[in-house]
């Protein structure tokens, strides 16, 4: 089995998917960034200065297209139907050829979530992860969900860098 080599999340900053990854990594004590349009603007206002995200001009589309190029691959949570921003961010992995897991979570839970996600990772080396999806406004369910796949998978990889880490015992 091919370890998870995670080292990094990056997102938007925009409500909902966006801040779930980077609220996930937060509490998890996990590198998180990304890039975010200049005045720090999201649909809820100025994003807070406690998310580590690196102001850039050119708006939304802009915004997404760069996290899009600083990942190794993306993974777009969505409900249903792909839209708006999220439906650019899946067009923006084409045509930079990188990566692009979709995980409608209508489809499923928490856990297959999690399952689906993992192995998305451990198929390619995954060292910097996108992480994309609606605004609360349009999927109010979406952040609760997001952010409980990434802790998951944050609590993974602390258990296999702990396990990584320990010494081996010797055969008796």
């Amino acid at each position: 089995m091919n370890p998870l080599l995670l080292e990094k999340i990056i997102s938007g900053g925009q409500t909902g998917a966006d801040r779930a990854a980077l609220d996930a990594a937060l509490e998890a004590g996990f590198p998180c960034g990304g890039y975010c349009p200049k005045g720090r603007k999201a649909e809820d206002g100025v994003i807070d200065d406690s998310y580590p995200l690196e102001e850039i001009d050119g708006g939304y589309a802009r915004r997404t297209l760069m996290n899009v190029k600083a990942a190794d691959a993306t993974v777009v949570f969505y409900l249903e139907v792909l839209s708006g921003g999220t439906l650019q961010t899946v067009k923006d992995c084409q045509l930079c050829m990188k990566p692009c897991l979709e995980i409608d979570i209508a489809r499923l839970d928490d856990h297959a979530a999690l399952r689906t996600l993992v192995d998305f990772l451990r198929g390619r080396g995954v060292r910097v992860l996108n992480v994309a999806g609606p605004r609360a406004s349009g999927s109010p369910s979406i952040y609760g969900r997001v952010r409980v796949v990434l802790l998951g998978l944050l609590a993974l990889l602390e258990t296999e860098t702990r396990r990584g880490k320990m010494p081996q015992e010797k055969d008796r």
